[in-house]
């Protein structure tokens, strides 16, 4: 079968890394693709948000399964046009695919569903963002409605820097029409953790546990970047909250997309703040996410193509899913000065001396003249496996030391507990 993956960052790689095992793949495209992706996939230059000449190459290619990365081409309804020219097509539907595109969207469905989450206003106008600075008390969480690459979310400690940040996202604009509308939350308190699950409409998978780390610095300190590393398991997952997890958030959200019409195929990510009074929604996320996606596809054991088959054949309860008992954890390298501004066109070295079973997965990168440079904020993730948590994340760490370019920065504290060892 030729299978088209459609995107080019990290989380791009590892599926393409995964899905090269099965041996049912003859073929692997990727557009656009990266430097990383090009030893696995042959990588074809058309945007991953040109629609109409992605379904002109899959036509012409007879590509047997399409598989969308990214959140921009499935807000735009990529699956719809695919699916509608006769390409069978991994990932949610446009009307699916609200849930990520727009947070009042997934807020409304929570609440009509009794699905735990923060407490939360929608505001359309600048001026009443401002009369509902401090409802919720605080810290105060104001998130841009649209969709913002993962940096859309601002936590203010007070009225002043609140006032910024709403000056910024509405006004200034600096999220594009994104920030046209906010949704100020309540601010939770607890454990962050991730649960990516299979969806196929009538059945819901959750896959391994993770736990990612969207600020830039040590620590959790500085501003939101697109996740900086994860793990998996997440160490404080057990099967009591695995079972809570499931009978207040999973089933739910299953039986609301029923309810509410929204025939849901794909990946269903799951954002979750785990306080005492239990698991409650940050987000939703209609695709794999970024890098929880490194560090659980490492521990899949199952031909992950007879997985995304089931999903779009509405038979994934027939699927056994395996999973390995090994431990994972993926350390983003960054570029400097991100998630502000960075340059590009920085050499990187030392991609040769990693060892042979710690994969590093390309993000933000590109081979000019047979020489790999940055391309982007994140460039890097260097994925490491271990029989233990701490085995796994010495392994990544002693690799990432063997790899430089100019400026790249990365957090020491990936698969630790922050705050706790």
């Amino acid at each position: 079968m030729k299978v088209l993956i459609v995107g080019g960052g990290g989380r791009e790689h590892a599926i393409a890394w995964k899905l090269s095992q099965s041996p049912r793949v003859d073929k692997l495209f990727c557009a656009p693709g990266n430097a990383g992706i090009a030893s696995l996939a042959e990588c074809v230059s058309i945007g991953a948000e040109d629609i109409e000449g992605l379904c002109a190459f899959a036509e012409r290619e007879h590509i047997g399964l399409a598989v969308i990365g990214p959140e921009v081409p499935l807000a735009l309804g990529i699956v719809d046009e695919f699916t509608a020219r006769g390409i069978r097509t991994f990932g949610p539907d446009k009307s699916c695919a609200r849930l990520e595109a727009s947070k009042s969207f997934t807020k409304e469905f929570l609440e009509r569903h009794d699905i735990p989450t923060a407490g939360y206003r929608e505001c359309l106008k600048y001026e009443d963002a401002l009369e509902s600075i401090g409802c919720f008390g605080w810290p105060m969480v104001i998130k841009a409605d649209g969709l913002a690459a993962g940096k859309g979310v601002v936590i203010s400690a007070d009225r002043a820097e609140a006032e910024s940040a709403l000056e910024d996202m509405m006004k200034g604009r600096i999220f594009g029409k994104a920030g046209d509308k906010v949704v100020i939350e309540e601010f939770l308190t607890g454990v962050e953790a991730s649960v990516l699950c299979f969806v196929d409409g009538s059945t819901i998978i959750p896959m391994e546990s993770a736990q990612d780390y969207k600020k830039i610095f040590d620590g959790d300190k500085g501003p939101n970047t697109g996740g900086m590393g994860t793990y998996s398991p997440s160490l404080i997952f057990d099967g009591a909250l695995e079972r809570l997890i499931s009978e207040r958030i999973l089933q739910p959200a299953l039986k609301g997309f029923q309810k509410d019409g929204l025939d849901y195929k794909g990946v269903l990510f799951i954002g979750l703040m785990i306080g005492e009074d239990g698991p409650k929604v940050i987000e939703f996320n209609t695709r794999f996410g970024d890098p929880e996606t490194q560090s659980v596809l490492m521990r899949l054991d199952t031909d992950l193509l007879d997985i995304m088959e089931a999903v779009v054949d509405g038979n994934l309860a027939e699927q056994r899913i395996a999973w390995s008992g090994a431990r994972t954890i993926c350390v983003v390298l960054a570029a400097g000065g991100y998630p502000g501004s960075y340059e590009k066109g920085k050499v990187i070295s030392g991609l040769d001396q990693t060892d042979p079973d710690v994969m590093v997965f390309h993000a933000g990168t590109r081979s000019r003249d047979g020489i790999i440079e940055t391309a982007g904020g994140r460039v890097l993730g260097v994925a490491a496996s271990g029989a233990t948590s701490q085995e796994a994340r010495e392994k990544a760490y002693r690799n990432v030391a063997k790899i430089h370019f100019e400026g790249m920065q990365y957090r020491k504290d990936i698969g630790t507990i922050v705050g706790r060892p």
